[in-house]
C-alpha cells in the first residue's frame, strides 16, 4: 500500500514538473502570438502577448503599400508579416525603427532584403555597432551578437534623417521627428497626421521608469527637455493618441504630460541626492515609485534604476 502511495506522489510531482516547465517555457514566436488593435481604418497597432515579443509595431496602410514602425524580438519578423496579411494584401515598402535595441529592430532581417528602412542618423551608425543597453543585465548566454552582422547586412538603414523628415502626402502623410537625445540619442518619433497618432516608441515605454541608455546615447538630466519639446509638439498638432514601446494600450496627451512629471521627480531626487552628498548606491537602494503616480510601476528592476542614477550622477555638475 505505501509503495503504491509514493507511486503515486512521484507520478503526481513529475506531471507538476512538467507543468511548471510548460508554463514557464516561452512560446515560439508566431501570429497567433501577435494582438491588433485598430486605430483607424489604415493605422493599427500589433503587440506580442509574450514578453519576448519585444516592442509595440504601427502598421500604416498607404495607397501603395505597407510602412511598419519597429519590428520587435528576433523571430517575429516572418510572424509579423503573416499577421499584416490579414489586414491587407498589400506588401510591406519601408521599415522605420524608432532607435536601436534589439526588441525593436531584430526583426528587420526577416523582412524582404529591397525594403527601405528609415532611421534618425545617430541610430544608423548605433545600428552599425548594436552595443546591448546600459539599463540591461546581461543574461546568462551573455547578449546576442549584432544580428545584422550575422545577417551580411540585411536589414540595416537605408535612409536616415537629421531632424524631420516626410514621406508622402495627404492621407499617406508621414512625419519624422528628433526632439534630442532620450532613450538614446537617435530617438525618432513617428507621426501621422490623418490619424493624429503619435508614435513615441521607448521615449515613453511605458508608466514606469524609462531606460537611459548611456551606451547608445541616451540621457537622465536631458530627458524632460526632450519629452517636453515632444509634448509640446502633440499639442501644436492635436494629438488624439500616443503609441507607447511596451504600453498595452495607447496613452493620451495629459498622460504624457504625467510622465513628463514623473521623469522630472527621479531625476531631481537623484541629483538632489548626489548634491547632499549620496552615493549611486544610497540613492539607488532608497528610490521607489512616488504613491502620488497611480498605476505607474510600483518597483522597477534594480539595474535600470542603478544604471539610470549613475548616468544622472555623471550628468550633474
Amino acid at each position: 500500500m505505501k509503495r503504491g502511495i509514493v507511486l503515486l506522489v512521484l507520478i503526481a510531482l513529475g506531471v507538476l514538473s512538467l507543468t511548471v516547465a510548460a508554463v514557464q517555457q516561452t512560446p515560439a514566436p508566431s501570429a497567433s502570438g501577435i494582438e491588433v488593435d485598430k486605430l483607424k481604418d489604415n493605422l493599427y497597432v500589433l503587440k506580442a502577448l509574450t514578453n519576448g515579443g519585444g516592442g509595440n509595431t504601427s502598421v500604416f496602410i498607404t495607397t501603395t503599400g505597407v510602412v511598419v514602425v519597429d519590428t520587435k524580438n528576433p523571430g517575429w519578423g516572418q510572424p509579423l508579416l503573416d499577421k499584416i496579411k490579414t489586414l491587407t494584401p498589400k506588401p510591406v515598402t519601408m521599415i522605420i525603427n524608432t532607435h536601436t535595441h534589439g526588441d525593436h529592430v531584430s526583426g528587420n532581417v526577416e523582412f524582404p532584403g529591397k525594403i527601405e528602412v528609415v532611421v534618425h542618423e545617430n541610430t544608423k551608425k548605433n545600428m552599425t555597432a548594436m552595443r546591448p543597453p546600459s539599463f540591461v543585465a546581461p543574461p546568462a548566454g551573455g547578449f546576442p551578437p549584432n544580428i545584422f552582422a550575422q545577417n551580411n547586412g540585411k536589414g540595416m538603414a537605408t535612409q536616415s534623417f537629421k531632424d524631420s523628415m516626410t514621406i508622402g502626402s495627404g492621407a499617406d502623410r508621414i512625419e519624422l521627428h528628433y526632439f534630442g537625445p532620450a532613450h538614446t540619442n537617435g530617438d525618432a518619433m513617428v507621426f501621422f497626421p490623418a490619424a493624429r497618432v503619435l508614435h513615441m516608441a521607448d521615449v515613453f515605454a511605458t508608466k514606469g521608469l524609462p531606460g537611459m541608455d548611456s551606451n547608445n546615447g541616451g540621457t537622465g538630466v536631458g530627458y524632460v527637455n526632450t519629452l517636453t519639446k515632444a509634448a509640446a509638439f502633440a499639442d501644436k498638432k492635436s494629438v488624439e493618441a500616443i503609441v507607447n514601446g511596451h504600453f498595452a494600450t495607447t496613452t493620451t496627451r495629459a498622460e504624457l504630460r504625467e510622465f513628463i512629471q514623473f521623469v522630472g521627480d527621479f531625476v531631481k531626487t537623484v541629483q538632489d541626492g548626489k548634491r547632499s552628498g549620496k552615493s549611486v548606491d544610497d540613492v539607488a537602494k532608497a528610490w521607489a515609485t512616488p504613491a502620488k503616480y497611480p498605476g505607474y510601476e510600483a518597483m522597477p528592476v534594480a539595474v535600470r534604476v542603478r544604471a539610470n542614477v549613475e548616468l544622472i550622477f555623471k550628468e550633474t555638475k
